[in-house]
């Protein structure tokens, strides 16, 4: 027996049957085609499956697709706008704060929500909030200059929300080199 989901994902909105079983990581790689938030550990100990569900970073490999029915869902392709990067991403980028990329969507997920809670961390606020996230390549040396990166690019101001970043890199820019972005992983 499949059940209705509604759910607005980056803006735009979806209506699907799905089992009730579906995770909703399945149900945005595999039914809406959402690719960039990666399978991982499915247990949430390695975060690589982190989006944004109302406002607030999830696993959403611990969460069934039917519970995010009604619901706003921002995944890693909600970040850029209008062919432009993220400031997050641009600094992931400048940073070398990947490697193999697959754990780069929640890392960028996770940074988001953490600067938008907290525009200004300390390093020890970037370690504590990035430790829900699991490298196994880079050290976690680059991923925490990137935020910092990340962190004043987005230097608020009167009026100026994350969204509202300034970046020069392209989507282009980002693929290259980027096996993750175009298999299904």
């Amino acid at each position: 027996m499949k059940l209705p989901v509604k759910i607005r994902v980056n803006g735009e909105s979806y209506e699907q049957e799905t089992e009730p079983r579906t995770l909703l990581v399945q149900f945005l790689r595999d039914t809406l085609g959402l690719t960039g938030t990666h399978v991982g550990c499915v247990v949430g100990e390695c975060g690589a499956c982190s989006v944004l569900l109302d406002g607030a970073l999830v696993k959403s490999c611990l969460m069934l697709a039917v519970q995010a029915n009604g619901r706003d869902v921002t995944t890693v392709e909600g970040l850029a706008r209008g062919g432009t990067l993220h400031p997050i991403q641009e600094a992931f980028i400048r940073g070398f704060a990947l490697q193999c990329g697959f754990c780069t969507p929640g890392f960028l997920m996770a940074t988001y929500s953490l600067l938008d809670r907290n525009p200004n961390p300390s390093e020890e606020d970037i370690r504590r909030d990035l430790s829900s996230n699991l490298c196994m390549c880079t050290g976690y040396m680059q991923i925490v200059e990137a935020v910092k990166q990340a962190a004043l690019a987005l230097s608020p101001s009167p009026g100026r929300s994350l969204e509202k970043g300034e970046a020069t890199a392209s989507l282009a820019d980002a693929r290259e080199g980027g096996q993750w972005n175009n298999e299904r992983t």
